[in-house]
């Protein structure tokens, strides 16, 4: 995570957010006197607002019909170098809750809420998760992030309500990518059921039970990752990404994280220097690491002249940090968890047991 010169000139930054905040705020303003009539005809829906494509299916399942909710990173999008459009700050302005992952994931909110004129309560769902290092805080080691602690990891299925203390907006000490245990979604799904139960409890009963038909498809998803990842051999349980976002989902079902090309839990940034990919070359092929996987945010490039390289095979891109476009084998986060890991299972020599469900 000696003298200077200093100049009288603002930075370039300055001037930009200014007109940002300028516009927005005509923006705000033209909104709220075009829909006054329309927020009366439609006093039931709670407005709603998603930080990225992944929270907001979660979202959705237990808002249902009752909420009207706004995606801010949409599917396919890539949250880590996000920059919000002023049309994008003023769809935020009405909202009633905002839901975000919170651990520095969304480095780009607190700009974006202070410039709406937001007072919608921020919830961060991942309140409950028991949180995983992030690579930046290992002196040198380089196996998967594992959690806090022995005690954390113990009680990681139960969901320690003060796991998050001390974690504010723009903290990256710890892993964002809590999407990866499939535990840690229905963590969030509770946390987002209990604050729309707050905030419109004349429908509590409709949230509660989209929770309960939600969880209970999480759990068949969990069972099911766990009895395909299960078929891989033990020395073939290796990983190697674009960057470090399956931190989670290798401490939930049993992978090494080898490595990542971009020796990141971010997407940012430009091609790592060529010392870095030449040692993460040798590291794949001293492990006999068979196949290494790309992303759908990112350029794949960089990941396809590591495989050629390292002599082993590229993958299909995984679904990490978005859903893919609807249509698609990624469009619902079942969906996604589902694809990614008959993919994973298919690239590392096991076999996939059956397949889920989708949820559309």
């Amino acid at each position: 995570m000696s003298g200077r010169l200093v100049s009288n000139t603002p930075p370039s930054h300055v001037f930009r957010r200014f007109g940002i905040v300028l516009t927005v705020a005509l923006l705000v303003a033209a909104l709220a006197s075009a829909s006054t009539p329309v927020r009366a005809q439609d006093t039931k829906s709670v407005k709603v607002v998603a930080t990225f494509s992944i929270l907001a299916d979660w979202v959705q399942n237990v808002g249902g019909e009752n909420i009207e909710l706004t995606t801010i990173v949409p599917a396919g999008g890539n949250a880590h170098t996000f920059d919000p459009s002023p049309e994008q700050v003023a769809s935020i302005a009405d909202a009633d809750l905002i839901f975000e992952i919170g651990i520095g994931f969304e480095s780009w909110l607190d700009d974006m809420y202070d410039a709406s004129g937001s007072t919608a309560e921020r919830v961060v769902v991942s309140e409950g998760v028991v949180l995983a290092a992030g690579e930046d805080s290992y002196e040198g080691e380089d196996h998967a992030p594992e959690s806090a602690s022995p005690e954390a990891d113990a009680h990681a299925d139960e969901g320690d309500e003060h796991a998050n203390e001390g974690v504010e907006h723009g903290h990256g000490e710890n892993d964002p990518h809590i999407w990866g245990n499939v535990t840690n979604a229905m963590s969030a799904v509770d946390v987002i059921n209990t604050h729309l139960n707050e905030v419109d409890p004349d429908n509590a009963a409709d949230y509660d039970a989209n929770t309960a038909a939600y969880v209970t498809e999480l759990e068949e998803l969990d069972a099911y990752v766990q009895e395909a990842t299960g078929s891989i051999p033990d020395d073939m349980r290796k990983l190697v990404t674009t960057h470090d976002t399956f931190g989670y989902y290798a401490n939930a079902y049993d992978f090494v994280v080898v490595g990542t090309a971009l020796n990141s839990l971010s997407t940012e940034g430009g091609d790592p220097p060529a010392s870095e990919i030449a040692a993460l070359v040798s590291e794949i092929q001293e492990q006999d690491v068979p196949a290494i996987f790309a992303e759908n945010v990112s350029n794949n490039d960089l990941m396809q002249t590591i495989a050629d390289e390292a002599g082993v095979t590229l993958a299909p891109p995984l679904y990490t940090d978005a859903l893919g476009e609807p249509g698609s084998e990624g469009d619902t986060y079942i969906a996604m968890m589902t694809y990614n890991t008959d993919t994973i299972v298919t690239a590392l020599g096991g076999e996939s047991a059956r397949r889920i469900t989708r949820v559309s």
